[in-house]
């Protein structure tokens, strides 16, 4: 597979999407109900109110969540696409948690010096 394969692949610009840190806790956090940006930037710690920005707007580009001016703010929600990928992503961490001593140890046993 050449790089320009890699560039022109949906699934690897999607898998890229997920896999940014941010963006997983912000679809978590937008699965129950709607959140004003203010809201967002108190419930998601440690996110600078610059990276939320940009996140939201690539969230809401690729179709996963909304934006609705309401009279008194602004308010993003899931949109059918953002909660039919969110079941993958949540059973994809469901996973990490299941396997996470079994990756330990490979890891351990890939690095022993790091001990």
């Amino acid at each position: 597979m050449t790089l320009a394969d890699r560039a022109a692949c949906t699934a690897t610009d999607v898998l890229r999407r997920v896999g940014e840190k941010w963006t997983v806790l912000i679809l978590v956090v937008l699965h129950d109900r709607p959140y004003g940006f203010n809201e967002l930037d108190r419930t998601v710690h440690g996110l600078s109110r610059r990276i939320l920005t940009r996140t939201l707007r690539t969230l809401e580009a690729d179709g996963l969540i909304s934006r609705q001016q309401m009279p008194d703010r602004v308010e993003y929600a899931l949109t059918g696409l953002g909660h039919s990928l969110l079941p993958l992503v949540i059973a994809l961490g469901e996973w990490a948690v299941d396997h996470a001593s079994e990756i330990g140890q490979a890891r351990a046993r890939a690095r022993p010096d790091s001990l």
